[in-house]
């Protein structure tokens, strides 16, 4: 085995002839090691997410990157962003080993194609900050697709389950979650998978609330697409405003849906365009709004 810790043998010898509590008590205890792991990588996280929020609210793009289920689970957390937090969906790009059928099929040789990984990298450019994910941190499409995105000016961000990569070497920051060899060993969709998904979930939520998308633990950017999205911006509103459903809906409706002017109408903004010049002043930053419109 390689000296790779996510390759390496654990102690499940005979894992196949256990009983199935013990197999599921193994595997759960891997899951435990990948969200301690997550934990004590939370300084890097916290960095991480203080470039990525610096670099979108001057306008940057992010870009997710990698292979097999790395990429499947970074495409899972972008594409949650614009209806959780209202982000926009040309500022999400995916570079993808594969492509986008890679998504649903194996295409396992696309990991080793250095030469797409560059040409998808192309369309980086300085502002972006671009997110590698690879639990070997050696995928050679990821690196080289890294390597080219950093040459084009944008931020990379290696997110790692192995010290001491090539992946890391070429980004600008390591977050390296160190889950530790697999009950099964080599299959990174275990603990590794795991963590990935724990640490994207984790940077892209605390990148967001630096942005102004959460107030008291509401998601006050969510895109009301759809009956239960908009009963939870009405919920939302009436919420933070203080007011009944029906108010919260009335001003929603004025507000075309948005959460935030919606509740500085029903905070006493006196119409909508004085809550947009509110929020435009508080660069959307909603509690800063409301204090302003409370000094009015």
């Amino acid at each position: 085995m390689s000296e790779r810790q996510t390759e390496q043998s654990g102690s499940y010898h005979g894992i196949d002839t256990w009983p199935d509590h013990r197999i599921l008590d193994a595997l759960l205890s891997g899951q435990e090691r990948a969200v301690a792991a997550v934990r004590q990588a939370a300084p890097s996280i916290a960095q991480a997410a203080t470039v990525l929020a610096q670099r979108l609210a001057a306008g940057g793009r992010l870009i997710y990157a990698g292979a097999g289920t790395s990429v499947r689970l970074a495409v899972q957390d972008g594409s949650e962003l614009p209806a959780t937090f209202g982000m926009p969906e040309d500022k999400i790009l995916y570079v993808i080993a594969g492509g986008r059928a890679a998504m649903f099929d194996t295409l396992a040789d696309a990991e080793d194609d250095e030469a797409d990984g560059a040409a998808q990298a192309e369309a980086c450019r300085p502002g972006d900050t671009f997110i590698a994910v690879a639990a070997s941190g050696a995928t050679p499409f990821t690196v080289a697709a890294s390597r080219r995105a950093r040459e084009k000016g944008a931020f990379v961000i290696a997110l790692v389950n192995n010290p001491g990569s090539s992946l890391a070497a070429v980004a600008d920051l390591e977050i390296l979650v160190a889950s530790g060899p697999e009950v099964i060993a080599g299959s990174t969709r275990l603990a590794a998978g795991t963590a990935q998904k724990a640490t994207l979930n984790l940077l892209s939520t605390l990148t967001h609330i630096r942005l102004g998308a959460v107030h008291d633990g509401l998601m006050v950017n969510v895109e009301a697409g759809n009956a239960k999205l908009r009963r939870r911006a009405a919920g939302i509103v009436a919420a933070i405003a203080r007011v009944d459903e029906a108010s919260a809906h009335a001003a929603l409706d004025q507000a075309g849906g948005k959460v935030k002017p919606a509740v500085l109408l029903c905070a006493g903004a006196k119409d909508i365009a004085a809550a947009q010049r509110l929020l435009v002043d508080a660069n959307g930053n909603l509690r800063l709004a409301m204090s302003r419109l409370a000094d009015t």
